[in-house]
This record gives structure tokens, C-alpha cells and sequence, in this order.
């Protein structure tokens, strides 16, 4: 990854964010990065709205819940008309497993991480982003939405089996997700220009995301779960760092920009052209309608 020089912003502390009246959707919110994000931002007096598929903050002020399997596509069209998108300021999005060591298909038939990591996203921002904002009052700046991935992998995806039904590879499947995220965040920039669009690159951090990979409460897993814990930082210490990014004006004129694990600005994938894009969004669709199509047979 490279750092992106031409972007720079002046960072607060979190503690001193005062964030009342500010209304915000994370969608994957119920664990890992998106709950610390989301207990910090209610904290500092904002209105959170979770997604996601077991609540564990009825004691905090400020969070409502709306409970979602988001491997289904159908589930991410249904919290669509469940959420307040007019009134939203900022939307964070950060569901994400990684793939199994052998594919797992979810019921519409799509691989699973494809459908959880990536697709689910894809198919809300279809839906809410022409109403996104459209009713804030006093607004002195577009809404946001922040895309959770790897930006900046220069990685490159198989486009012509993103559900991966011709090979499965453990890592080239979540590494699809991984590049459809970027290449989500580029083709937003341009198809919705009412609304400002920005990736995350959290980096290795200790969550419950490996755990598809390696097996739930398996040895390896709290092995290496435990030297990441070691290694890396808290998902409490990146939202410190990050959630002041996701108000700070200072980026508002830098739509489509990338930013690391240390809130850094960051450049897109190489592999990142326009054509490059458009022919991952296209596939991604296909996918999409496929779905669509077999739920009407």
C-alpha cells in the first residue's frame, strides 16, 4: 500500500467528538470492528442504527438494532426499507467473514463469503443510495459512506467466476470480496454523486473474522487469533483512531479516497482502471439478477 500524499487531515481525539444529532447506519455492527465503531460513536451522542445477527448493546444509549442473516440478499433488501436513509449522515459498512476451506453455498446459491463480504453490501447501496441523505436538515456536507475491506491489495479477482463454481481456492474467494469492496467504493464515486464514498483498510486486527477459515473456538484459531491479539492493535484502538476520520470535513473534497489502519490516506489498487471496475461491478450484478431471477421461479 501506498501512502497517498496529497490527502491529509488533522486528527481529534476521540474522546473529544461531539457527534449529537449525528444519525449513522453500521451494517455489520454487532461485532468485531463495526460494534467498536458503533458503541464509540453512540457514546459521543450520535443516533446508531446496527445491522446485524446478535445485539449485545442494550445497555448502551442511542443504538436501535435490526436483526439480519446478511448471507441473503433478500435480507439485505428487506433492512434497506428498514432503515432511516433519508436521515442518515454516514453509512459504515463492515460485514465480512473469509471464505471456508471448502466452498459453502448459501441458500440463493451464491458462495458464501461472496454473498456476506461483498454482495450483501452491493445489493443495499443499490437500493438506499438515491434516498441516502435526502433529508438531513442543516446538511453542510454530502452524506458518507465508508466501505470496510483491503484497499490499496493491488490484487486482481477470477471476473468470470466470482461465485467460485468452476475452482474454489480458500483464499482467491475471499480475495474476490476483497477487490469487489474497492471496486465498489470507485464505481459509487460516479454513480452517485450526491453522496461522498471512502475505503478502509483495517489491516490484521483480532476479530472473529478468521474463524469461517480456521473453525469456530478450534486451537488454531484461538492460537492465532491470540498472537494477532498480540501483534496488532484492539478493534477499540482502530475506531479511536478512525471514527474522527469518518466526520473530519477534511476529506469532503477527496471523494472515492482510501485510508489504513492509522486513518492514513492511502492509493487505490494499481489494477484499479476504469475498465477494470466496471467489468468487476457488471459481473457482480449478473450474480445479483441471477439470484433475483431463480427467487421468481
Amino acid at each position: 500500500m501506498k501512502r497517498n500524499k496529497n490527502i491529509t487531515w488533522n486528527a481529534i481525539a476521540a474522546n473529544k467528538l461531539d457527534l449529537k444529532g449525528r444519525n449513522v447506519t453500521v451494517v455489520g455492527g454487532t461485532g468485531g470492528l463495526g460494534r467498536a465503531f458503533s458503541r464509540l460513536m453512540a457514546l459521543r451522542g450520535a443516533n446508531v442504527t446496527v445491522v446485524g445477527q446478535t445485539f449485545r448493546d442494550k445497555d448502551i444509549k442511542g443504538i436501535s438494532f435490526i436483526k439480519a442473516d446478511l448471507s441473503l440478499l433478500s435480507e439485505a433488501e428487506r433492512v434497506s426499507n428498514l432503515l432511516p436513509a433519508e436521515t442518515l449522515d454516514l453509512l459504515v459498512l463492515t460485514t465480512g467473514i473469509m471464505a471456508a476451506p471448502k466452498r459453502q453455498e448459501t441458500s440463493e446459491g451464491l458462495e458464501r463469503d461472496m454473498a456476506v463480504s461483498f454482495l450483501n453490501r452491493l445489493v443495499l447501496l443499490r437500493e438506499i443510495a438515491p434516498r441516502l441523505g435526502n433529508d438531513r436538515l442543516n446538511a453542510k456536507s454530502k452524506p458518507r459512506v465508508f466501505i470496510m475491506g483491503f484497499p490499496g491489495s493491488n490484487q486482481s479477482a477470477s471476473i468470470d467466476d466470482l461465485n467460485s463454481e468452476r475452482t474454489y481456492k480458500t483464499m482467491v474467494a475471499h480475495m474476490n470480496t476483497v477487490i469487489g469492496n474497492e471496486a465498489l467504493v470507485l464505481d459509487s464515486v460516479k454513480r452517485y454523486p450526491h453522496i461522498n464514498f471512502y475505503g478502509l483498510n483495517p489491516g490484521l486486527i483480532k476479530t472473529n473474522i478468521r474463524s469461517n477459515t480456521l473453525g469456530k473456538d478450534s486451537i488454531k484459531f484461538r492460537i492465532i487469533e491470540s498472537l494477532v491479539g498480540l501483534l496488532s492493535q484492539s478493534p477499540e484502538t482502530y475506531a479511536e483512531r478512525v471514527v474522527p476520520l469518518l466526520f473530519t470535513p477534511e476529506i469532503e473534497g477527496h471523494n472515492g479516497a482510501m485510508f489504513n489502519r492509522k486513518a492514513i490516506a492511502i492509493h487505490p489498487s494499481t489494477t484499479m482502471t476504469n475498465d477494470y471496475v466496471g467489468a468487476f461491478i457488471k459481473a457482480s450484478e449478473e450474480l445479483v439478477n441471477r439470484v433475483k431471477t431463480n427467487r421468481l421461479k
